[in-house]
This record gives C-alpha cells, sequence and structure tokens, in this order.
C-alpha cells in the first residue's frame, strides 16, 4: 500500500508539474499575443501618423506653390494703380497713338499677372458692404436711399491670388 500511495503521490506531483508547464505555456503564449497586439497597435498608429504627415506636408507644398509669387504680385500691384490712374489721364488727351501705346502695355501687363494667378476682387458701386471681402475707410452720408449700408465708391482696387485676397479693395460706404 505504500508503494501505492507513493506511486499515487508521485502521479500528482507530475500531473502538477505537468499543469504548472501548461500553464506558463499558456502564459507565455498570452504574453506574445498581447505583445503581438501592441506591437500591431503601435504600427498602426505610427503608419496613420505618417500618413497624416504626407497629407500635410503635401497640402503645405500645394499652398506654397499657390502663393509663391505673393510678395512679387504685391510689389507689382502699387505699379498697376498707377498704370490705370495713367490711362485714365491719357485717355482724356487728343493723340490716340499714345493712347493707344499706353493701353498697348498696360494690357500686357494686367496678362501677365493674370496668368501668375493675380485676379481683381469684384466689388463696384451700389454692392451691398462685406467685411470679409472689403475694407471701408469712411462713410459718407448716401447720395440715395437705395445706397444705405451699401458701397459709393471704390478707393483702391483689390486683388486675390487663388482663393487668399492679398490685397482689400478700399471702399467708401453710405450710411
Amino acid at each position: 500500500m505504500n508503494t501505492e500511495h507513493q506511486n499515487e503521490e508521485q502521479q500528482d506531483l507530475e500531473n502538477q508539474t505537468e499543469s504548472q508547464a501548461d500553464t506558463a505555456e499558456l502564459s507565455a503564449e498570452e504574453q506574445l499575443k498581447e505583445e503581438l497586439a501592441k506591437e500591431k497597435d503601435k504600427f498602426l498608429r505610427l503608419f496613420a501618423e505618417f500618413e497624416n504627415y504626407k497629407k500635410r506636408t503635401t497640402k503645405e507644398r500645394i499652398e506654397l506653390f499657390k502663393t509663391a509669387n505673393q510678395d512679387v504680385l504685391q510689389s507689382m500691384l502699387p505699379i498697376l494703380d498707377d498704370f490705370d490712374r495713367a490711362l485714365a489721364e491719357i485717355a482724356k488727351s487728343e493723340e490716340k497713338v499714345l493712347v493707344e501705346g499706353v493701353q498697348l502695355i498696360h494690357s500686357k501687363l494686367k496678362d501677365t499677372l493674370a496668368s501668375k494667378g493675380l485676379e481683381l476682387v469684384d466689388v463696384k458701386t451700389g454692392d451691398a458692404f462685406d467685411a470679409d471681402f472689403a475694407e471701408a475707410i469712411t462713410q459718407i452720408p448716401a447720395p440715395t436711399d437705395d445706397l444705405k449700408g451699401k458701397i459709393v465708391d471704390v478707393v483702391e482696387k483689390g486683388y486675390k491670388l487663388g482663393d487668399k485676397i492679398i490685397r482689400y479693395p478700399k471702399v467708401v460706404t453710405g450710411f
């Protein structure tokens, strides 16, 4: 009986050792699965972050190309304004050849600037005043009732480059 009892105890010890080994293997397997899940999550987050970075830099690059000429075009706007004023004064003269020559140069300048993306902000007398698209420099009593709260005069033209306004038109509004 003693031998049978010893055999049973030894078998119980072996079973416990096997179950502990199975538990250790199982926990090792679970640990590996958890580590794998963590690494997958880390990878997915890193990949998503990289994709966002690529999109952001692409968008910034496109914006940079759109507005790369902005400084040059802004420095050309006073020259364009002077040309507009000169053309208006020369048009009053009797010399048609002079008027045609200045008109030709003026149109070439405007066409060149337009080819670089410069556009005129379309604001005219009688339009409703919108502070998002024009800058009011003063208010005067409206000459007529229908001009109250509207643009009475455009003092300086405004321009935009693509969708961005680089110089707001300066207007006089009526009250």
